[in-house]
């Protein structure tokens, strides 16, 4: 009984094995380069550093009742939803934020309050990144918040003030 021969696919199909492994790998390069140009052109973009040490420095002004430093980052004319609470509305612009805060660090007679906040969450595509938290203030009327802060070219845009009496942080 006679054996049979075994042939390799490539000469199957009257291929060189070495021409065809050289494309393949030129192929195989090709496809992986269009697929990073595209990750780096399709605007992929994912909140950095920036838009949380700006959000976390933000939650501190609050605490810390600093009208200037929570006003630095809002946009000429941001949001500020405030729900639930003495101030609940929808503010439009600096001057109506700036007049909402000043009322806020009023309630405390202008002292800092101590604060606690959850671990900030980042959520981001390429036409910004929001930032979101839980905090709970101390001081004269304690108040517990969830905060979500949408910042756009670096400036903060919109902001939730969310009273929520629900929220329990870790001590």
């Amino acid at each position: 009984m006679m054996k049979p021969e075994v042939v390799p696919w490539h000469r199957i199909v009257g291929g060189n094995l070495e021409a065809d492994m050289t494309r393949s790998k030129t192929v195989f390069a090709v496809l992986l380069a269009v697929l990073a140009l595209t990750a780096v052109f399709s605007g992929v973009a994912t909140a950095g550093a920036l838009d949380e040490a700006k959000a976390q420095a933000h939650l501190n002004a609050v605490a810390a009742g600093d009208l200037d430093a929570l006003m630095r980052d809002y946009e000429e004319d941001a949001y500020l939803d405030w729900v639930g609470g003495a101030l609940d509305g929808r503010y439009r612009g600096r001057t109506a934020i700036k007049a909402v805060w000043q009322k806020f660090i009023a309630a405390n007679s202008g002292k800092p309050r101590p604060a606690k906040f959850s671990k900030l969450e980042a959520y981001a595509n390429p036409k910004g990144a929001t930032i979101q938290a839980e905090a709970e203030y101390g001081g004269t009327t304690p108040v517990k918040v969830w905060h979500a802060l949408t910042y756009r070219d670096g400036n903060l845009d919109t902001e939730v003030w969310q009273i929520a009496p629900a929220i329990q942080l870790a001590p």
